[in-house]
C-alpha cells in the first residue's frame, strides 16, 4: 500500500472485461490487501487510537522500492553519477548530462519514482543547451533512506542545489513538487532569485494528501487534524505553512509554469487551480488525458516546458 502522492498508485482491470482488453481504473474493488489494512486499522483506533496513528503516519512515509523497469538502465546510462551526503537523509544519489558549463536544470521526482523517470526530458534539455541533474530522493532509488518525509525530501534537493552550480531553472513532479515549493528550497545565498520553476501535479497541501490518504484507508475522522498537529511538533512549522500555495509564492522564482491534467486520477486539477489562484504571475497550463504519470513523457508538455524554461 502507498499513499495518494504516489504517481506508482496501484490500478487494478475491471473484472468483467477481457484481460488483453481491460481498461484501468482506480480500485473497481478493492484489493485484499487493502480491505485488510481498512480492518486492521478500524480495530486498531478503538482500541489504541495512539498507536493507530503512529502506524498509518509510518505507513504514509513509507515508499515501496519498486522493480527496475526495463526501460530504467539505458535511461541513466550516460549519466555522469556522485552521491551527496545529507545530514538529515543520509546519502543522496545524483545524476548528471551535459557540458559542466552549461546552466542547470534541475529535476525532482515524485513518490515512487526515480531519476530515471525523466528520461524524456533529459534529451530535449541538452538540444536546449542545459545541464541535465537529477536526483534519487531519500528512500528512493539509489539513495538512503527508509522513509521520505516532506522536510527531508526538500533538504535533499537543497542539498543538491547547493552543488549543483549555476540553475537555470528547478522542474518537480507531485510529491516533489510540494517539497520543493512547501519548503521552499531555495537557491544557495548568491545566486540570486531562480529563473524558472516547473512544478507538474502539484497537490496544493499536506492537509489535502492526508486527508485522501485517510479516505483511502477509513482512518478516523480526526485522523488529518491529527497529521497537522504531528507536523507542528516535529517541523515546528504549522502543516498548513507548507502548502505550495502558501509557501511556493515566498521563493521567489521569477517565472512559474504550473502543468496539471484536467483528469489527473491523484491529484485533483481543481488543486492546480487553487496554486495559480494563490501564487501572483503563475501560469497554469491545462492538459486533458494525461493524468499523474503520461504528464511526464508527453513530447507537448516537454517541449512547452523547455520553451518555457528558455
Amino acid at each position: 500500500m502507498t499513499n495518494t502522492y504516489s504517481p506508482a498508485h496501484d490500478y487494478y482491470p475491471a473484472a468483467a472485461a477481457p484481460a488483453a482488453a481491460a481498461p484501468r481504473v482506480r480500485y473497481p474493488s478493492p484489493p485484499p490487501a487493502l480491505r485488510w489494512l481498512r480492518v486492521q486499522f478500524r480495530i486498531l483506533a478503538a482500541v489504541a487510537p495512539g498507536l493507530a496513528f503512529r502506524l498509518a503516519w509510518k505507513l504514509f512515509c513509507t515508499p515501496r522500492r519498486l522493480p527496475l523497469k526495463p526501460w530504467e538502465p539505458a535511461a541513466l546510462a550516460d549519466a555522469r553519477r556522485r552521491t551527496i551526503d545529507n545530514p538529515e537523509t543520509g546519502a543522496v544519489a545524483v545524476y548528471e548530462w551535459g557540458p559542466a558549463a552549461a546552466p542547470a536544470v534541475v529535476l525532482v521526482h515524485g513518490w515512487e519514482h526515480r531519476a530515471s523517470f525523466w528520461r524524456a526530458w533529459v534529451p530535449a534539455l541538452l538540444a536546449a543547451g542545459y545541464r541535465v541533474v537529477a536526483l534519487d530522493g531519500p528512500a528512493h532509488g539509489a539513495s538512503a533512506g527508509r522513509q521520505a518525509t516532506l522536510t527531508g525530501f526538500g533538504g535533499a534537493v537543497g542539498a543538491v542545489l547547493a552543488t549543483a552550480g549555476a540553475v537555470r531553472a528547478v522542474v518537480a513532479h507531485s510529491f516533489g513538487a510540494a517539497a520543493v515549493a512547501g519548503l521552499p528550497a531555495r537557491l544557495p545565498a548568491g545566486h540570486g532569485p531562480l529563473p524558472r520553476l516547473v512544478l507538474l501535479s502539484a497537490p496544493v497541501s499536506p492537509r489535502a494528501v492526508a486527508g485522501r490518504f485517510a479516505d483511502l484507508l477509513y482512518l478516523p475522522a480526526d485522523t488529518v487534524e491529527r497529521f497537522a498537529r504531528h507536523i507542528l511538533e516535529y517541523t515546528g512549522r504549522p502543516a498548513d505553512s507548507f502548502a505550495v500555495a502558501a509557501a511556493g509564492p515566498t521563493l521567489g522564482a521569477e517565472k512559474v509554469l504550473l502543468l496539471h491534467d484536467e483528469h489527473d486520477e491523484i491529484v485533483p486539477f481543481a488543486e492546480g487551480r487553487q496554486i495559480a489562484a494563490a501564487w501572483p504571475d503563475a501560469v497554469l497550463l491545462a492538459t486533458r488525458g494525461l493524468g499523474h504519470n503520461r504528464i511526464l513523457r508527453d513530447a507537448g508538455v516537454v517541449q512547452s516546458a523547455v520553451a518555457f524554461i528558455s
